[in-house]
């Protein structure tokens, strides 16, 4: 079995992954105002905070591109399957077993409000579908 990952894909899915962030938490986005409302983040504290966040958020999602495309090209040559399936497949069971799971256990010992999980869990679905979109048709 080769590993096989395809560069432009990892590079597609590192944009895709940015724009869904922006998307969802920007202020004008998805849910970015009730994501302050629920977590007392202000503007004035994103403005504080610089670009320190922005640099995990990049890191993070080319860590996340990385791995996705390692996971389906190790499960598609595994399992003897179409790349894209796979790539969903290693998305859906990586945000299950890890994020979701991860999520919820946090928030809940924080005991933080359950709309805020729901929030945090559904982009981490989007984020990580959304990602295997480009690497599952271009590996």
């Amino acid at each position: 079995m080769e590993l096989s990952i395809s560069w432009p894909a990892v590079v597609i899915a590192i944009a895709v992954g940015t724009a869904i962030a922006w998307i969802w938490y920007s202020d004008w986005g998805l849910v970015g105002g009730v994501w302050r409302k629920l977590t007392g983040v202000s503007k004035e504290d994103s403005e504080r905070g610089g670009k320190g966040p922005f640099v995990v958020l990049v890191a993070s999602i080319v860590v996340t591109a990385l791995t996705l495309a390692a996971a389906g090209s190790v499960t598609s040559g595994f399992f003897d399957i179409d790349s894209f399936w796979a790539a969903v497949a290693v998305a859906l069971v990586a945000w299950l077993g890890f994020s979701l799971s991860t999520l919820a256990q946090h928030n809940g010992f924080e005991q933080k409000p359950g709309q805020l999980t729901v929030i945090n869990s559904a982009y981490q679905l989007v984020l990580f579908l959304g990602m295997a979109v480009p690497i599952g048709l271009l590996q």
